[in-house]
């Protein structure tokens, strides 16, 4: 059995299936895993949902920002943007299928010696730290009441982790750590408006793995989000896999046994209008 991470896939199906086939890949046997981000800006985020579902027990995934943006789209706790590329999905017949199972996954995955998140692990927190806090948001998605989650996670306030935030102050930070994050300082201050590469940091501002305090700096992380990385940190222990796909980039694959990665060109991925999807939209 191989365990494989994919990048953040954003509705490009047909890259998956390129890239899948010219690893070998077999369900059943193999298992894939996600960094998040299944969905949106990309041509077939229906496709994509379907794909990754129909794969059962071979498949697993964190949540990322634009999977949480869907599943707060569907409840009415968002109006959808027109960079959106989720109707298809709020449309379909099998929707709340779908969505149900998308609900049911983590924030957080760590296993087989590697941690899988979206964006990131504040340099505070170590993996334990992170998983705890992780489950608490968890919690809240997987219960019966998820939109206590969905209707207040948008913001960028408060900014930094407090042990005696409560409610959703504590769950819209803990989420924007794990889903939004790029730049933050030495304590954990995010800072969520930039989203270019490390070079353009802000001033008192660093990517979130660069800061020599970080607790969880001899950790094997496996993360998405920040596709003007270009797919490197020039640090050890890091797997950035977002290299960019739904730009016209690539799609990224790493084999947690060997820690060797795949690629395939995105180049003609286009969004539902026909247009090429353009860096940074």
């Amino acid at each position: 059995m191989a365990i494989y991470a994919v990048g953040d896939l954003q509705g490009c199906l047909s890259c998956l299936e390129k890239l899948l086939d010219n690893a070998g890949f077999q369900p059943g046997r193999d298992q894939l895993w996600a960094v998040g981000d299944l969905v949106n800006r990309g041509p077939s985020s229906l496709e994509t949902l379907r794909f990754c579902k129909n794969l059962g027990s071979s498949f697993r995934t964190v949540l990322g920002n634009h999977d949480l943006h869907l599943l707060a789209l569907a409840r009415g706790h968002r109006s959808p943007s027109q960079k959106d590329t989720l109707q298809d999905i709020l449309n379909a017949p099998d929707r709340d299928d779908l969505l149900e199972w998308l609900r049911h996954h983590p924030l957080v995955i760590s296993e087989q010696g590697f941690t899988l998140v979206h964006a990131g692990i504040p340099p505070q927190w170590s993996i334990r730290k992170a998983l705890k806090r992780a489950a608490e948001v968890e919690t809240v998605l997987h219960s019966e009441q998820p939109g206590q989650l969905l209707s207040t996670m948008y913001g960028n306030q408060p900014d930094i982790w407090d042990k005696e935030l409560e409610g959703a102050d504590r769950w819209r930070v803990i989420t924007n750590y794990f889903t939004r994050m790029r730049f933050c300082d030495r304590n954990g201050r995010l800072e969520l408006q930039s989203k270019m590469g490390p070079a353009t940091a802000p001033k008192g501002f660093a990517p979130w793995f660069s800061h020599s305090n970080r607790k969880a700096n001899e950790d094997n992380i496996v993360f998405g989000h920040w596709a003007a990385l270009n797919g490197t940190t020039r640090r050890s222990h890091l797997y950035p896999l977002d290299t960019g796909c739904v730009w016209g980039g690539r799609l990224r694959l790493l084999c947690l046994e060997t820690k060797a990665y795949k690629h395939v060109s995105c180049k003609n991925i286009r969004n539902h209008s026909g247009a090429h999807l353009e860096h940074g939209s």
